[in-house]
């Protein structure tokens, strides 16, 4: 199962990505999570840093998992600067709502967001993919970027990748 779904997913990005950064990215991650059979926690921290390290407008990258009885989010692995924001309620900022929306959510300017928790004064861009198991939101990838609107269909497209990918180890 496990090599089927690499199989699909490198087919995937041979035919739709046309930056070869985000395929080399996506075969680094699936060397991570498929050679260290780590925590789940401690893969997910590696995998953030090496998305942060990876892409230079990704300078916060972090994952929150759903508490379904608190309608709570709460951050479980991240990489840059410690946040204040490690629970979060279903509805409130860009990560409360796509708990609620099971959409993703491009934030191209977060300064146009009513709804946006400032986790930091160099926040200028968010992206908020979420993590389905069994077709079942119960998380999400959260990126922040300091640049203006760097966020393309290709990072949209890559983090749902990665999503399907985490899930799967879940």
């Amino acid at each position: 199962m496990e090599l089927k779904f690499a199989r699909q997913i490198n087919t995937y990005f041979c035919k739709t990505m046309s930056t070869a950064n985000y395929k080399s990215v996506f075969e680094a991650l699936q060397a991570l999570f498929n050679d260290s059979k780590p925590s789940v926690i401690s893969g997910l921290e590696k995998c953030c840093e090496f998305l942060r390290q990876r892409f230079d407008h990704y300078d916060w990258v972090g994952f929150y998992f759903a508490d379904f009885n608190t309608e709570t989010l709460h951050l479980k692995a991240f990489s840059g600067i410690p946040t204040d924001h490690t629970s979060i309620p279903f509805g409130k900022g860009i990560c409360g709502q796509v708990a609620v929306s099971n959409k993703n959510f491009v934030v191209p300017d977060v300064k146009a967001q009513d709804n946006y928790i400032a986790c930091s004064l160099t926040v200028k861009s968010e992206i908020v993919i979420p993590l389905f198991v069994n077709g079942e939101n119960i998380g999400q990838i959260d990126i922040d970027s300091n640049t203006l609107n760097p966020f393309t269909k290709e990072d949209e497209e890559f983090l749902e990748f990665v999503c399907a990918k985490v899930a799967v180890l879940l």
